[in-house]
């Protein structure tokens, strides 16, 4: 792995829209062994990701929101495939500063994104589509106090920190434990920036938070990115 000071910054203009896949979720958010059960499950920022699709398809009650889901159907789906080659480029470029130990190479982490909008895509296109996928955007999602048991939100807050800063981030995470139920849990990764840095206004942010009964840090399962980010766990207070 690359020495932290010459790593260039990830080359991102605007919000990615990624297409990540359950597996990738049950590791990246430490969630092997959860009892869905204890939903509803929400994924905040989830993109074309399939992690909501696939609950669904179990049996579990999950939804997304993100503003990707505005338009017709297939455009949504069609964005997701342009941000695959566009992603899939710029991962190949700087292949050698990232941890394989989880995707194994640029060539199947690509596969698993494409399985991964095939499974968002099917979903997608249903007529209850528009029940389960809600175009809303932090700080106001569209659900009442209480909803949810678990919200996970990937690789969007504190990841643009430069772009949205720390008003934006304290009102996105009052609004997101809002959202939770009494013990409910979110789960946010990464917690570093684009340029591969700590978020610089976390700490103080996580001290100002009120209505959580538990703040802690796990390990993630799904090493891949330059620098090592633990994921954020809060429990809404009882």
């Amino acid at each position: 792995m690359e020495n932290k000071s010459i790593l260039q910054a990830y080359p991102q203009t605007g919000v990615a829209s990624t297409c990540r896949s359950y597996e990738e979720y049950t590791a990246m958010f430490n969630l092997v062994g959860t009892d869905w059960n204890e939903g509803p499950v929400l994924d905040v920022a989830g993109g074309a990701s399939s992690f909501t699709a696939q609950l669904n398809a179990r049996g579990f009650e999950a939804y997304a929101a993100d503003p990707f889901y505005e338009g017709l159907n297939e455009d949504v789906i069609a964005a997701g495939h342009k941000e695959i080659e566009v992603s899939s480029a710029k991962i190949a470029a700087g292949a050698a500063m990232y941890d394989w130990s989880f995707y194994g190479s640029p060539e199947q982490h690509r596969k698993l994104r494409e399985h991964s909008l095939t499974l968002f895509a099917e979903d997608f296109r249903q007529d209850s589509a528009r029940t389960k996928y809600y175009s809303a955007a932090l700080p106001n999602l569209p659900f009442e106090s209480g909803t949810f048991g678990l919200i996970v939100c990937s690789h969007f807050l504190f990841l643009y920190a430069d772009t949205f800063g720390k008003q934006f981030h304290e009102e996105a995470l009052t609004e997101l434990i809002r959202l939770l139920r009494p013990g409910g849990e979110l789960r946010i990764y990464p917690l570093i920036t684009l340029k591969w840095e700590e978020c610089p206004f976390i700490s103080e942010l996580l001290g100002e938070l009120k209505g959580v009964d538990l703040i802690e840090f796990l390990p993630t399962g799904l090493p891949f990115m330059p620098v090592a980010s633990p994921l954020l766990r809060l429990v809404k207070s009882v």
